[in-house]
Formats: C-alpha cells, sequence, structure tokens
C-alpha cells in the first residue's frame, strides 16, 4: 500500500506539506490539487486511527437534526455534509425524531466516538446532555433552534422582516382573522416567530389572539390538521393561517380540503419553511424560506472555528418570503 512518502515524491513535495493539505490546511491551490491527484493515482488512504492517536483528532463531526422526516432538516443535513466533506471531514448523523430522550442517546454516542465537534438542532427545549457536551469542552453548536442555557453560538434564520412583509401581504388582501399554527411549541424559535408576526399584524390593525394560537408537540401533517381542526371550530375562525412548520402546513391543507373549504377563496395559508415541491401544489403555497444551504454551510465554518480555538459568535441569516397564489393573488 501507498504511504504518504509515495504521495510526496509523486507531488514532488514534503510529507508536511502533503499532511497539511489532507488536513485540510493548504493555502496554495496548484500544490492541493498536485497532492490530491497523487492520492487518487497512488490509491492512498490515511491511517485514521494513528493519525487520531497522534492528534488527538478524529477529523469527523456530529450532527443530531430534531426530525429528517421533515425536508427542510433533510436539505439541512445534507448542505452540512456536503461542506464538511469538501473541508476534508466525515459526518455521522443522527436523528433524534423530535425526542430529547433520543437526542441524548445520540449524543451520547456521538461523544463515545471522539467525534471532534458537534452541531445539534435540539429537539424540543434541549436536553441535559447538551450541557453535559459543553461542561467536556466538545466544541458545540446549535442549528436552527437556540436552547435557554446552553453557552454555545447558534446558527439560525432571522424572520421577522418576511414575516413584516407577510402581515403587510394579508393585510393589503383584505384577510382580517389571521392565526397561527406554532411549532414546536414551547421553544424560543418557536415564541420568536409568534411574537415577531404578532406585532407585524398590529402595525396593521391586525389582532392574534391567544383563540386564533393554536400548537400542537406533534410537528407533523397529523398535528397540523388537528390544529386547523380546532381554530376551525372556534366561534370566530380565521380568514388567513401561517404554519411555522412545513409538515403541520400540508396537514392544514387536509383538513380544510377534507371540509371543501377552498385556498384562497376561504382560507389563506402560508407556511414557514419552503420546499422544492410547494409550488407545484393547486395553488401553489405562499412560504417563509430559509436560506437552508447557507446555514448548513455557516454551522460547519462555525464549529471548526470552535475546533480550532478562536472564537465564534452566533449567525442569523434572513429568510425571505416567497409569494404564490395560497393568500389570493
Amino acid at each position: 500500500m501507498a504511504n504518504i512518502k509515495d504521495v510526496a515524491e509523486r507531488a514532488g513535495v514534503s510529507t508536511a506539506t502533503v499532511s497539511r493539505v489532507l488536513n485540510g490546511r493548504s493555502p496554495v491551490a496548484e500544490t492541493r490539487d498536485r497532492v490530491l491527484a497523487a492520492v487518487e493515482e497512488l490509491g492512498y488512504r490515511p491511517n485514521v486511527v494513528a493519525r487520531a492517536l497522534r492528534t488527538a483528532r478524529t477529523r469527523t463531526l456530529g450532527l443530531v437534526v430534531s426530525d429528517l422526516r421533515n425536508p427542510f432538516f433533510t436539505e439541512l443535513a445534507d448542505a452540512v455534509e456536503q461542506e464538511a466533506r469538501r473541508l476534508g471531514y466525515s459526518l455521522i448523523i443522527g436523528n433524534a425524531g423530535e425526542s430529547p430522550e433520543q437526542q441524548d442517546d445520540y449524543i451520547r454516542t456521538l461523544l463515545d466516538r471522539r467525534i471532534d465537534g458537534l452541531m445539534v438542532s435540539s429537539a424540543g427545549t434541549g436536553s441535559p446532555m447538551l450541557s453535559e457536551a459543553v461542561d467536556a469542552g466538545t466544541p458545540l453548536v446549535l442549528l436552527d433552534r437556540a436552547v435557554p442555557g446552553v453557552a454555545a453560538p447558534c446558527v439560525r434564520a432571522e424572520g421577522g422582516a418576511a414575516l413584516t412583509e407577510l402581515a403587510a401581504h394579508l393585510a393589503a388582501l383584505g384577510r382580517r382573522r389571521p392565526a397561527v399554527i406554532v411549532a414546536p411549541a414551547g421553544t424560543p424559535t418557536g415564541d420568536e416567530r409568534l411574537a415577531r408576526f404578532r406585532t407585524a399584524l398590529a402595525a396593521h390593525g391586525l389582532a392574534l389572539p391567544p383563540t386564533r394560537v393554536g400548537a400542537s408537540p406533534d410537528p407533523s401533517p397529523t398535528g397540523g390538521r388537528q390544529v386547523m381542526r380546532r381554530l376551525l371550530e372556534t366561534a370566530e375562525p380565521p380568514d388567513a393561517v401561517l404554519a411555522t412548520d412545513n409538515l403541520m402546513a400540508l396537514g392544514a391543507l387536509d383538513e380544510l380540503r377534507a371540509r371543501g373549504l377552498r385556498v384562497p377563496a376561504d382560507m389563506a395559508l402560508v407556511a414557514f419553511d419552503d420546499v422544492p415541491w410547494f409550488a407545484h401544489l393547486d395553488p401553489p403555497l405562499t412560504a417563509v424560506a430559509q436560506p437552508t444551504g447557507a446555514l448548513g454551510r455557516a454551522a460547519v465554518h462555525t464549529l471548526l472555528e470552535r475546533i480550532a480555538g478562536r472564537p465564534a459568535g452566533s449567525v442569523l441569516l434572513p429568510a425571505r418570503l416567497v409569494r404564490r397564489r395560497s393568500c389570493g393573488e
């Protein structure tokens, strides 16, 4: 089998240069390309175990997402994996399934595997293992959802501008009784979106009373359908609904159709988190789109800064409103 000296001779560089390239630290593109070409020609495979023992680094990152059934988290995980691989890191992914206990199990397993750093999109409001990871000195980055009491940077989208635009959009279309389906309920992210939307609506003289705010512990189409059913059965049902989860938006749409209600003639419907197939629904669904790929890439870079011992703060990236026809246009 080829070794690092063989690669260095083929590329015409030192073994130290080969090591820097393999560790993602070569600043010269021409040198990096020459070394990687030699690696491929010779079929060189680094001894990962030996390198981990020597450097105390495995060049492996961990990612735990709250629910891979949700297309937002699937796309987010894909972006994280691609960026990690581009920078020379492997990625191990765990799916919490919106269960804090399952999330703890994955975090514990990843820490046992001596990952270099951890990214977590927390299920619920967090878990004891998150604090334990921080206390143990594991570089940690929170993704999409901040967790109270966990001292780690958070990479997430800021939806204030998009929600302000949405409130103006609904008001201009004559929608006077807006409602919100909140998911996940009771989390800083969900509470922040609700507060921002309520403030934006108030600027147009539109109220959002508690009777028109519905939440479910089940962020799925089933949960969305149940909440929509409760909203429709109130004394003054809404004429516009924002679902802060894309799967719950689909459930809300199912309930409207089951009752013979039309979108947008009888009800405006908006989802927070856009997915490609929303454009192909009938009618196409208006959505607040998060910069999912950019969030994933920013999380990896923030984590690598933490691994390197450099300060890294939280990252906020703007969401945008994608107007389609589900509100009346």
